[in-house]
């Protein structure tokens, strides 16, 4: 079955946090102390048995195919297998990507010559595991033309609320309550069947476009792009569409039930902070569902003593990327990307390192997210003293300061 099945992953947008896609989209964004988001919707592809990948990009798209190339280059084209980055075209204008179902009419012609039956759609700025292969298997099952995956979502989630009824069906979509209570949250997961989309697409779009959040940056997901048309009744199908529960007891993944859109900065940094937890909620450690990424050949991370006070550097509770030296600094519940040098007398403590962050000897730094080869001088103290921090750099809601790529002191 999931051979019959063609991908799109979208990762087209510049997506959140804002401060951390300035410079990528938000597939590129790392997570997880050695990831990049789109590497769990890949990851799922792969084990899910999912073989033709075309991802969807533009916003900044070099980093991403970067690290597609270099990390995503495992398939055998000879037997039909691809991951393969899709930027606008201009097939058949000078337009670039203006949303989700205007992306996939631009390709269209992928579609027509692909010898799929089906079409899965996802978002690649997202962080799960599931087995897309069950979501196939389940789709086959009830007959459906659209099947959406659906998560249960906790109070102030975001998101859009789907109302189904009793055979499980899919009969409405409103934004989010605003109240406690829980409820069904689309995941940017839905599988169509590909002669229903291909005879819909123009209209799709159409509708897309005519609408008030049409763009690629409005923050609606793809899902309910494609779902709305059907459910209002400007569009019909068959059968309404079908949801399928999200972390029940089908597929080989452990059900973990973990989800996060990374929809701010405290949420990214509160979605690192839980890696840390003596249980953590998302489970990075399943042998037969590891999430691949690529990885630098760097040399082991350790502790070194200090140069000059000769102290052990030590971390405690901490994730060290490859290449990581703490040179007789100390480092604490903290996540630290490759190649990230600490110096002596340093103290890190919260906060999260991108790649080739160096943070100067005597230097404090708490409740902060440094991006890529930011170097923090020695003797400067970040995340003791709001208003200071406020005046040089970006603070958000919760407190967590955010030094940019390429920001100088």
């Amino acid at each position: 079955m999931p051979s019959k099945t063609l991908t799109f992953v979208f990762a087209a947008e510049r997506g959140t946090p804002k401060p951390l896609t300035e410079q990528r989209c938000k597939a590129a964004v790392p997570v997880a102390g050695k990831y990049r988001v789109i590497d769990f919707t890949l990851a799922n592809c792969l084990h899910s048995g999912l073989r033709q990948v075309l991802v969807l990009t533009q916003y900044k798209s070099h980093s991403l195919h970067k690290h597609l190339r270099d990390g995503w280059s495992l398939f055998n084209p000879e037997l039909g297998e691809f991951i393969t980055a899709v930027p606008p075209q201009m097939r058949d204008d000078n337009g670039w990507y203006r949303n989700a179902m205007d992306a996939l009419r631009q390709n269209r012609y992928l579609i027509e010559r692909s010898p799929s039956d089906r079409v899965l759609l996802l978002d690649g700025g997202l962080v799960y595991r599931m087995d897309y292969a069950e979501l196939i298997r389940f789709h086959r099952e009830q007959g459906g033309g659209i099947s959406c995956a659906l998560r249960q979502a906790g109070p102030a989630s975001g998101g859009m609320a789907v109302a189904v009824d009793a055979a499980e069906r899919i009969v409405a979509m409103r934004p989010a309550p605003e109240t406690g209570e829980a409820y069904l949250s689309t995941m940017g997961v839905v599988l169509i069947d590909k002669a229903l989309l291909l005879e819909r697409i123009e209209t799709l779009a159409g509708v897309v476009e005519s609408g008030t959040a049409a763009g690629m940056e409005s923050g609606v997901d793809l899902v309910a792009q494609l779902l709305a048309p059907f459910l209002d009744g400007r569009l019909f199908t068959p059968t309404p569409p079908v949801a399928y529960g999200f972390g029940g007891e089908r597929g080989r993944v452990s059900q973990d039930r973990y989800w996060s859109d990374l929809g701010s900065t405290d949420a990214y940094f509160r979605a690192n902070m839980d890696l840390l937890k003596a249980d953590s909620p998302l489970d990075l450690y399943q042998a037969d569902w590891n999430i691949l990424t690529y990885q630098g050949q760097y040399p082991p991370a350790r502790t070194v003593p200090g140069p000059s006070s000769g102290n052990e550097g030590i971390f405690v509770n901490s994730m060290l990327a490859a290449g990581t030296l703490i040179r007789g600094g100390g480092v604490s519940h903290s996540v630290l990307y490759p190649r990230v040098e600490v110096e002596d007398g340093a103290i890190v403590d919260e906060a999260i390192l991108f790649e080739g962050v160096r943070v100067g000897a005597n230097a404090r730094i708490r409740r902060c997210i440094c991006d890529k080869d930011v170097v923090i001088p020695a003797g400067v103290s970040i995340g003791e003293d709001r208003r200071a921090d406020a005046e040089r750099f970006e603070v958000s809601e919760g407190g967590i300061v955010v030094i940019r790529k390429g920001q100088t002191f």
